[in-house]
C-alpha cells in the first residue's frame, strides 16, 4: 500500500487510535537491502537480478510490527495549531517524512514533508 499510493510512510496507531509510531518508507527499503550491501553499497552492482527479486519477496506476509523499531522513539506528532516552522523543525530534528496532526488527543490527519515544502515555496 505504501508503494502503490506513493506514501512516505505510515502512522501506526494503537488499539485506542492514538499514535504508536511512524514507519517511514525508507525503513521498509532498509529492510529489503541485505546488511552486507548496506555496509558496502558497491556490492549492489554485482548482485544478480534474480537475487534482487528474492529481496522483494521478503515483504510477503511480513507485518508492520516486524518493521517497527524495537526501542521506543519520539513520536512525530504536532498540534493542529502548530506553525509551519514548528512542523518543519520537528520533521528535520526527527528526520521523519511525515507527522501526525493531533487535536484533543485525536488524530486529524498527517502532513508529509513534500506537502509542507509545497506550501512553503508556493506564492501566497
Amino acid at each position: 500500500m505504501t508503494a502503490s499510493r506513493r506514501l512516505p510512510g505510515l502512522i501506526v496507531v494503537d488499539e485506542k487510535g492514538k499514535p504508536h509510531s511512524v514507519l517511514p518508507a525508507s525503513q521498509v527499503v532498509r529492510f529489503l537491502v541485505p546488511s552486507y550491501v548496506q555496509d558496502d553499497p558497491s556490492l549492489a552492482r554485482v548482485i544478480e537480478e534474480s537475487l534482487a527479486d528474492q529481496v522483494a519477496d521478503k515483504l510477503a506476509g511480513l507485518t508492520v510490527r516486524k518493521l517497527l523499531p524495537s526501542e521506543p522513539v519520539e513520536l512525530p506528532v504536532v498540534n493542529h495549531d502548530d506553525t509551519v516552522l514548528e512542523v518543519a523543525a520537528l520533521m528535520a530534528r526527527l528526520r521523519c517524512p511525515l507527522v501526525a496532526v493531533m487535536k484533543d488527543k485525536e488524530i486529524l490527519g498527517a502532513i508529509t514533508a513534500s506537502r509542507l515544502l509545497e506550501q512553503v515555496v508556493s506564492p501566497h
